[in-house]
Parts: structure tokens; sequence; C-alpha cells
């Protein structure tokens, strides 16, 4: 069978762990495209050997960061691009969704894809389920919302943007799955950096400006509400029961207690770091 005419991007700098598991996943796309920022480890081989175009990012410090650079400057062959993080995977009935999608004729410009999370060997089914991102829409219509344009010391990539596409969006049925903590050293590594983007974009009074533009009610209620939460007492307390307990984290078992917890450390983490900024001010 042809391949699926679908462009993907996966971002990466020190990959070389997930990298494999995700490239082989999309071996059924006719162009991969990995973005790379200077790894010093085997990804770029990785990447090559699994016949992805290589591609060096050089990051400025503040605007764009890597995905929207990659849409701005790839020399796509395809009108409809993928965004796949190295720690993604497409599990199986992905590849014929998608070319549906691709080949059909149809008024729809991006198509919402969820994500289901392992964490400490255990797939949550409830916790940070569903969860959804704009993944796959045509390059043309489709750019990150930029939510700051100062430093946020977060690293190139995007963290928290959406994407936002001119026209229809729809949801599709296929799911991700996302390895994104295999321990809980990478979620504290990771969520570090979330907090510095975090903290300074709330510093800068800019993400619920934006909640309107989100093409998906769920996820623009999300955001709504981390806005409203922003002003309120025991925000650390809030964020566990809301994972916990809002999301039935609690079936998830004693893998779920400890991801809700670690989100309540997490968002202790936002409050200390924005009050430290605006102290600074």
């Amino acid at each position: 069978m042809n391949k699926v005419p679908v462009s993907f991007i996966v971002p990466i700098k020190n990959e070389e762990g997930n990298l494999p598991r995700c490239l082989s996943s999309i071996q059924w796309a006719n162009e991969i495209f990995v973005v790379d920022s200077q790894s010093t480890d085997k990804s770029v081989a990785i990447a090559e050997s699994h016949g992805a175009k290589v591609v060096q990012f050089q990051f400025s410090g503040t605007w764009p960061k890597k995905k929207n650079w990659s849409l701005d400057n790839l020399p796509f062959s395809n009108e409809w691009v993928f965004i796949l993080d190295a720690d993604e995977v497409l599990p199986e009935g992905f590849e014929e969704e998608v070319r549906q999608i691709v080949g059909a004729n149809n008024d729809v410009a991006g198509y919402w894809v969820n994500r289901r999370f392992q964490f400490m060997g255990k797939w949550l089914k409830h916790a940070y389920y569903p969860n959804w991102n704009l993944r796959l829409f045509k390059h043309k219509l489709g750019r990150y919302e930029k939510l700051t344009e100062i430093d946020t010391a977060s690293g190139d990539n995007e963290v928290h943007e959406h994407v936002v596409v001119e026209g229809k969006t729809a949801h599709m049925k296929a799911e991700m799955d996302h390895y994104a903590f295999p321990t809980v050293e990478v979620f504290l590594e990771k969520h570090d950096r979330y907090s510095n983007w975090e903290a300074r974009v709330a510093c800068d009074e800019y993400e619920g400006k934006s909640a309107s533009s989100i093409q998906d009610k769920n996820v623009g209620f999300r955001r709504k509400l981390r806005a409203f939460s922003r002003a309120l007492p025991f925000r650390p307390l809030m964020r566990f029961l809301y994972v916990y307990i809002w999301q039935k984290g609690f079936l998830d078992g004693i893998e779920g207690y400890y991801f809700a917890r670690l989100h309540g450390f997490y968002e202790f983490l936002i409050v200390a770091k924005t009050y430290e900024l605006k102290k600074r001010k």
C-alpha cells in the first residue's frame, strides 16, 4: 500500500531513548522531519536510519519557538502536517484514519487528537484523561498561539500553547500513547521547566486573554479555569483535588495518587516562582 501523504514534524533534543519507538510508529508517512536542537547523543543517526529528514533549529531566546519555526520554514511536500513529540507513539489504527482524513474532500482544517499518559508503568484511565491536542492540520492554515513574547526560561519548544487554525476543526477517533513520565525524576525535570513558563506567562498577564481562540470547548474551559484559579488561595491543594477527585484519579490506584500529588507540587512551584518574579519587579 502507498504511504500516506502527510508530513510529520518531530521536535527533538537528545531523544535517543524515545526516538526509535516514535519513528517506528509512523513509517507509513511519506515525509518525516526531525527538527533538532544540536543533540549530542545518537538522535540524528537514529532519525536518519528511520528515513527522516533532519533539520537543525537555532533558538533566538524568545520567539519563534521550534514548532512554529518549523511550520514557517520547512519545505513540506504535503498539505497536511502532524506534530508528534518524541515521547509519543501512534498505535495501530492511526494510519488508516489519517489516510481517510487527508484524502477527504471537506472543509475541516484541523483535527484534535486525544492522548493517554503512562505513569510509573501504568496507563492512566482517569487522571489527565481525556487530553486533547490539535495535531493534524493543513499547515498553511495553522500556527501555535503566541501567549507571551518574553524569555520564559523553559527551553526552545512550545510548552502549553495550542495550534489555532483558520477553519473548522474535528476530533479523531484514534488516540496517541504518551510516554511522558517514565520516572518521577523525569516528571520533576520537565515540570521544573514548565513552571518557569507558567510563572512568566502569569506575570505577563497574557494567558487568560487567548482562551476564546481555542477551538475545543473543553480545552478552552480549562484555559479559563486556569486563569481564574490564579487569584485563589490553596492552589497546590486545589490542583491535587482537581486531578485526584474531579478527574477521578483515585480510580487509577496508587499511581493516580502519586500523579495527583506531584501535580500539586507542580502548582506550588508555579506559585512560588510567580511570587519570586513579582517581588523582583
